[in-house]
């Protein structure tokens, strides 16, 4: 099913994700911009906060798929 080259560029892009995760946990919210850009959506009332990162999601999206592209055979 898969090689051992596949396997092991697989466990790379893995590790590499999660440590792009670890730090946009660490530093995410000294970004300015992260959940704050144009289109990203949040919606407050007395008690309750909707947060809608549209945007944000978008821009994230397109980051990983060129990070994917890159370890594709």
């Amino acid at each position: 099913m898969f090689g051992l080259g596949a396997f092991g560029k697989m466990l790379i892009l893995l590790g590499v994700l999660i440590v792009v995760v670890g730090l946009l946990l660490l530093f995410g919210e000294k970004i300015p911009w992260a959940g704050r850009l144009p289109g990203d959506i949040i919606m407050k009332k007395e008690k309750l906060t909707i947060y809608l990162p549209f945007t944000t999601c978008i821009v994230i999206s397109i980051l990983l798929t060129l990070l994917f592209a890159l370890f594709r055979e």
